[in-house]
């Protein structure tokens, strides 16, 4: 008898254990989403209200807003600092249940962030509108003139200046996340001189494709939490899922097995034959993306 209470206990204990460790591994697994998403520049709506039906109509789950044009202005041409234009926009994806995942200053990939007098009125000018918008994460790409492989010159500048955007950003309670052309270890380098937990990484799958590196690495170098959002994206020519140098189920068990999750944001990847037919491409691209990170 006592032998067998025993067993009945030790085989109670055991099927306890394995339940908790299903219900733990169901969770995690709960946890740990993707969202796909589109660029409102890449779907021609810069700043257009209609940017979010289309987005609707092309399946995404999600829109990354842009600042608006830079040129020579002191500030973007922010259509979204309107109180009646934002509300629109808010009221809009409400209505279609889209999110706003993030706000881009695309502005910067032709000007230069390391030399522009004005940076911090811009880049208040972004924070004051996701605070509106309720959005937490900003897209800042360091572009061609912030190229700290080919201008390494520019490094003092840029660190100094994304240390100040830094400690803006945790005063707005938000995050940046930056673009470079650096290699991941290279980024880790920069984000640690940076020393604020608010600038962060938002990787390019094109970055380390075309510079000849390997993406999955690249990923795993960076880690969980030094990546904010991903441009799930290559150069113009093929759509995602005929894209022959990205393998995209091992992209998504990369970052399963890092315990990332978040925005994938399409931005490119366009069929050559027909760049100019948003629906096409980005319905296609976007179709893909859900088949592999929300099957």
């Amino acid at each position: 008898m006592n032998l067998t209470r025993r067993g009945f206990i030790s085989r109670s204990a055991a099927v306890a254990a394995a339940l908790l460790l299903n219900h733990t591994e169901l969770w995690a697994r709960k946890a740990q989403h993707y969202k796909i998403a589109v660029v409102d520049v890449m779907i021609l709506k810069r700043q257009k209200l209609g940017a979010l039906p289309l987005t609707k109509e092309i399946g995404a789950d999600g829109l990354e807003l842009d600042m608006g044009g830079l040129g020579n202005r002191e500030t973007f041409d922010n259509q979204l600092a309107k109180p009646e234009i934002r509300q629109q926009f808010l009221d809009k994806a409400r209505e279609l249940n889209l999110a706003i995942c993030s706000i881009g200053m695309t502005g910067f990939y032709a000007q230069s962030f390391a030399t522009r007098p004005t940076y911090e009125r811009m880049i208040q000018d972004c924070f004051d509108t996701m605070q509106a918008m309720g959005v937490k994460v900003a897209f800042l790409p360091l572009g061609v003139q912030g190229d700290l492989v080919k201008n390494p010159e520019l490094r003092p500048a840029i660190v100094e200046r994304l240390k100040v955007v830094g400690k803006m950003a945790k005063k707005a309670g938000v995050i940046v996340g930056i673009e470079t052309a650096l290699d991941a270890r290279g980024e880790v380098e920069l984000l640690n001189e940076i020393g604020s937990k608010h600038i962060q990484i938002y990787f390019n799958f094109s970055n380390p494709l075309k510079s000849g590196r390997d993406l999955y690495d690249e990923l795993r170098i960076l880690g969980r939490k030094r990546i904010c959002q991903i441009h799930c994206t290559d150069d113009d020519g093929v759509w995602l899922q005929n894209n022959t140098r990205l393998d995209m189920p091992k992209v998504k068990q990369t970052l399963d097995d890092m315990g990332w999750s978040g925005w994938l944001v399409i931005e490119r990847s366009r069929d050559a034959n027909d760049p100019r037919n948003v629906k096409k491409n980005f319905g296609a691209n976007t179709a893909y993306m859900k088949s592999v990170f929300q099957p």
